[in-house]
């Protein structure tokens, strides 16, 4: 008897095959619509979306104890994973302030700051086309160690968004970029974690000073 082949297909109906695209994020954000309907968080609000550095903002309502936040970051996510996710993570809400961090994992992958810039301004119009009024507060991509390599896009791709906003309606880019550099130019060491990419607390410090006048 000679050999059964079995294709990639058959065994994604045997087994169960890995989630892609936006599916692959299905569990993280249930889990967050879970804990909104457990806590009822306040409309009017401040929503934060974005990638690993607001999702391991742990101390986030300590921080911010004279606004309503809500955190809404989930890990490894990208720019238009934040887009695509406004229906469930943002709209519910009603945010008076919607801030935003991605863009960081975007170049890590290889996008470009022209597609990065491009991935920001449909944020943007998503956002309008529902949330007319709102603010929308853009943190800057911020100068880790470890991805330094990648430091002239970081640059570039904060120079076109923080362009965008300073010319648009309603919006705010907060530069925590320069905040993060030593006199030298370079990252300080001591606002990282031994991966020498998220924040310790010194970093999330310096985030919820230059954040806190931008709230709600």
């Amino acid at each position: 008897m000679g050999l059964l082949m079995v294709s990639d297909a058959e065994l994604a109906v045997w087994g169960e095959a890995p989630a892609t695209g936006f599916a692959k994020w299905e569990n993280e954000i249930a889990q967050l619509e879970g804990a909104d309907r457990t806590n009822h968080p306040a409309l009017n609000g401040n929503v934060f979306i974005g990638s690993s550095s607001f999702r391991l903002w742990t101390n986030l309502t300590a921080d911010f104890p004279k606004h309503k936040v809500v955190n809404h970051g989930f890990g490894g996510s990208q720019l238009p994973d934040s887009t695509h996710f406004l229906d469930r993570l943002v709209f519910p809400l009603k945010p008076a302030v919607v801030v935003l961090y991605a863009g960081d994992n975007d170049l890590a992958a290889g996008r470009t700051p022209a597609q990065v810039f491009a991935d920001y301004k449909e944020f943007v119009a998503k956002v309008r086309a529902q949330l007319p009024k709102t603010k929308i507060v853009y943190v800057a991509i911020k100068p880790s160690p470890s991805r330094w390599a990648l430091k002239d896009k970081v640059i570039e791709a904060n120079r076109l968004i923080a362009a965008e906003a300073k010319s648009g309606t309603n919006q705010v880019f907060v530069d925590v970029y320069s905040a993060m550099l030593n006199p030298e130019g370079t990252p300080i060491p001591d606002l990282f974690v031994a991966d020498k990419l998220h924040m310790n607390r010194k970093g999330y410090a310096i985030w919820r000073d230059l954040l806190e006048q931008h709230l709600q």
